[in-house]
């Protein structure tokens, strides 16, 4: 199997798996405890929270662990938005975003907040003028996702940040795919909390993190003991606390080197794509998306049909479509950014890693122009256009 999914989840590196074999056996004392081995666990933890800290500027008190990106996208937004429902009640988001902020705003929505749900242009950017207009005295709350999982545009966060700061607005940020792969700075860039997942960078599922601002108050989502300051209580998951931020942290010491190595393979598949293929459309920025990531639509195909048939050549992609996941709508983010449906459904997502190589996606090109024109010959809507349809 050729793996070309890391938008999805990345494949354990192996200092990582190491240090998680090692742990296992030799850290597993409750970091509650006061007796040695509990110490050491819990020492474990706050040097892991350094090296988080580092890596996006922040103070290591202001990084709390959790079980996901998803968690902390739900903390951030609903933790806020309780915490401070006495000050105003408008939050605003994307078009865009990952489900984990949409669903959750959509919960809020049913429990007395408002949300305004922004456009983005042809490419996936927000528009700066539109968020700040958005802004209103009851406002409390902005979340926009830092790069877009499905079609890779990497949103002006600097900028958005400098409006929120300016209109005394707090700025989340999703940062869900950018972590490892994009520098971030969360002082110099205004961001007030972000969300970050370890399995996009190499460490395993089930573990992440939320950034929040000194100074600003979140509702618990989860209570009970005082583990994570008392507000995230939960007896701590050591192991892949200390993964996760080996992991950051050796993304962040290469992060230059493998963004250069990321977007020459991503560049190279553009070119083999638009050379080899008719009727084809790139999804998101151009220059301004993750340097990974690549999302293409092809006229008369349906998307699930090549995902299966790439499976069966062994090959792992996705879909920008959502029936992959059991619903026959295509995707919410093709559909914002304008496709029409019959294109939004016949989409590929290809998204490339730590190690992937350039033979690779010559692998590929050996058999994806024949699957699109397979499919192509069998569409109803591909012969109409031959014999001069639209």
């Amino acid at each position: 199997m050729i793996y070309f999914d890391n938008a999805a989840t990345t494949m354990v590196r192996k200092e990582v798996a190491e240090l998680i074999n090692d742990r296992i056996t030799n850290v597993y004392g409750n970091p509650s405890s006061v007796y040695k081995i509990g110490r050491e666990s819990k020492s474990a933890i706050e040097d892991s929270r350094e090296k988080v800290a580092k890596v996006f500027g922040a103070e290591p008190r202001e990084i709390f662990f959790t079980s996901s990106g998803t968690e902390s996208d739900n903390w951030a937004i609903k933790g806020f938005a309780y915490a401070n429902k006495k000050k105003g009640n408008h939050i605003i988001t994307s078009k865009i975003e990952h489900h984990a902020v949409l669903h959750t705003c959509e919960y809020l929505e049913k429990n007395g907040f408002e949300v305004t749900y922004l456009d983005v242009d042809a490419d996936g950017k927000i528009s700066l003028d539109e968020l700040r207009n958005a802004i209103k005295d009851n406002t409390i709350l902005v979340s926009i996702m830092y790069a877009n999982n499905e079609i890779g545009t990497v949103q002006p966060i600097k900028e958005i940040g400098a409006i929120t700061r300016e209109k005394g607005v707090v700025f989340h940020t999703d940062a869900v795919q950018a972590a490892g792969h994009i520098e971030i700075d969360v002082n110099d860039q205004n961001i007030d909390m972000l969300s970050i997942s370890g399995h996009k960078f190499n460490a395993p599922k089930g573990i992440g993190a939320l950034y929040v601002k000194r100074g600003i108050k979140l509702e618990n989502l989860i209570h009970g003991g005082g583990q994570e300051r008392g507000k995230r209580p939960s007896t701590e998951n050591i192991i892949y606390i200390e993964a996760l931020a080996l992991a950051l942290e050796l993304a962040e010491k290469e992060r230059e080197e493998e963004t250069a190595k990321l977007i020459k393979l991503r560049d190279y598949y553009m070119e083999k794509m638009e050379s080899s293929i008719d009727h084809i459309k790139l999804n998101g920025h151009k220059t301004d998306r993750l340097p990974g990531n690549t999302n293409y639509s092809f006229s008369f195909i349906e998307g699930e049909s090549l995902l299966l048939l790439l499976d069966m050549k062994g090959f792992a992609a996705s879909s920008g479509s959502a029936c992959t996941s059991g619903s026959l709508d295509p995707s919410h983010v093709l559909m914002a950014i304008g496709l029409p449906h019959e294109i939004a459904h016949g989409s590929l997502r290809v998204t490339f890693g730590k190690y992937n190589t350039k033979e690779e996606i010559d692998e590929l090109f050996k058999v994806l122009p024949d699957i699109i024109n397979r499919l192509r010959e069998m569409s109803p809507l591909y012969e109409d256009y031959k014999k001069g349809g639209k």
